[in-house]
């Protein structure tokens, strides 16, 4: 008999972005703001859907675009 010998590499999924704001917006959805793993920003609306991942993102900016949007929150992002 003979021993059969499988290697398993294990995956480690890279760790979640960090939540870190929600700033409302005008017509009452949200701007999501997070850390992403290599220490840069991103953003998501829940009322347009706009995701933002540049090197410009910050704070300001997704207090920007709160200020600007006015759409309705999304169904499935409430």
């Amino acid at each position: 008999m003979t021993a059969t010998v499988t290697s398993i590499a294990a995956y480690v999924s890279p760790p979640a972005s960090v939540f870190l704001a929600s700033i409302p917006t005008g017509a009452g959805a949200d701007v999501h703001v997070y850390r992403d793993t290599d220490g840069s920003l991103s953003s998501e609306c829940t009322g347009c859907g706009e995701y933002a991942w540049t090197l410009r993102v910050t704070h300001e900016f997704a207090q920007e675009h709160a200020t600007t949007c006015r759409r309705l929150p999304h169904p499935l992002a409430a």
